[in-house]
């Protein structure tokens, strides 16, 4: 988690690779000056997630029920810790966090965000301290269980989260490869349940959430994309 990523790996983007790094700008309007505001969708784990207590560390939630939990709340606590200020996480949708920087209601956006050109024209970001790949959660039992690269997934209806890289990369590749996208949904539970039910073929997730996704359903598998 300590090494970090120059900026210039987004080059790496036709490789399906996402990168995570802070999202900030320099004009906050938060109100305590004694503390940092950091905003992350607290349902993305194994980098953000909720819990009921507070245990391992978990930092409750300041609009929401829970505590969150994850990587990026690890590297929130340390940012806080540096600079002397009380850790506050808020909870949003992740389409909502960058208007949420750009009005100063959040200091920080630590959430597994990918710096892509157009969100560098809305906010700025720190060298990236995560790189990850993209993969295609899909059914054990389904279609494309064996599917072994993007050719495989001809006809196959695919979600990403709404306001992703994800859903980018899904909208500017897919087509190249037959796949049909979906309506993008918000959350990670959401496209859970959409593949339960069979509703989609598969969603696109980076690989640590997919082990995570996997792990606690055990009737999914993922499927790299390269």
């Amino acid at each position: 988690m300590k090494k970090l990523f120059k900026l210039a790996a987004m080059l790496m983007v036709t490789a399906m690779l996402t990168l995570s790094a802070f999202a900030f700008t320099g004009c906050s309007t938060a109100k305590d000056p004694n503390k940092i505001y950091v905003g992350m969708e607290c349902g993305y784990a194994p980098f953000n997630y909720t819990q009921t207590t507070d245990a391992n560390g978990a930092v409750k939630i300041s609009n929401a029920n829970g505590y969150a939990n994850g990587y990026d709340v690890m590297i929130a606590k340390k940012i806080a810790e540096s600079l002397g200020k009380e850790l506050v996480i808020v909870k949003y949708k992740f389409e909502a966090l960058i208007p949420a920087v750009q009005a100063g209601s959040l200091d920080f956006i630590i959430a597994g965000m990918s710096p892509t050109a157009k969100r560098l024209e809305a906010i700025d970001f720190s060298d990236a301290y995560y790189e990850s790949q993209l993969v295609i959660v899909v059914r054990k039992d389904g279609n494309y269980a064996d599917a072994t690269s993007l050719n495989d997934f001809n006809g196959a209806k695919i979600v990403a989260q709404k306001g992703t890289f994800h859903d980018t990369v899904l909208e500017e590749q897919g087509a190249k490869y037959g796949i049909v996208r979906q309506t993008p949904l918000a959350t990670f539970p959401a496209m859970i349940n959409a593949l339960n039910s069979k509703a989609i073929d598969g969603y696109v997730a980076e690989e640590p959430g997919a082990i995570a996704d996997c792990a606690a359903n055990e009737d999914l598998t993922y499927i790299h994309l390269v």
